[in-house]
């Protein structure tokens, strides 16, 4: 299986460290790169100041409610972008809100997954989530046609 970048979009230390744990239990190769927030995360997939050797993921993990520019904001802007709105987006998420899960969807996030409290949890997430976009779907290769 062929290693895949992932950019995690997150602000919440915590959080950050709990997907990590979840990432290196799940056992798959994987790269995971870290945005604290919007206005990083599209810096990131832009290549812009120290971001320009960053590559493109293979997927972003997405929170919604980081500081500068939130992940709603970010999905806006991601979808309407034509170099990076092909890159899949899952929200990954503490929000259960009706509202949040049908304004990502209607911003075109390819998937909504709250977050789980417990680590055991998270990394059974994190496993079906590698199972999915790594061994079952098909990634959007790395140009565009």
């Amino acid at each position: 299986m062929k290693s895949i970048d992932i950019l995690l979009v997150e602000d919440n230390a915590a959080d950050i460290l709990l997907t990590e744990e979840a990432f290196s239990e799940a056992d798959f190769p994987h790269s995971l790169h870290l945005a604290r927030d919007g206005v990083e995360a599209l810096a990131f997939l832009r290549r812009e100041g120290e971001h320009a050797s960053a590559p493109r993921p293979d997927v972003i993990l997405l929170d919604l409610n980081m500081p500068r520019m939130g992940g709603l904001e970010v999905l806006d802007v991601l979808k309407v972008d034509h170099d990076l709105r092909n890159i899949p987006v899952i929200v990954l998420t503490t929000s259960r809100a009706e509202q949040d899960i049908w304004r990502s969807y209607n911003l075109h996030a390819n998937a909504y997954i709250p977050k789980p409290v417990t680590l055991e949890e998270f990394v059974e997430v994190i496993r079906s989530f590698g199972a999915f976009w790594f061994a079952t779907a098909a990634l959007p290769p790395d140009h565009q046609p």
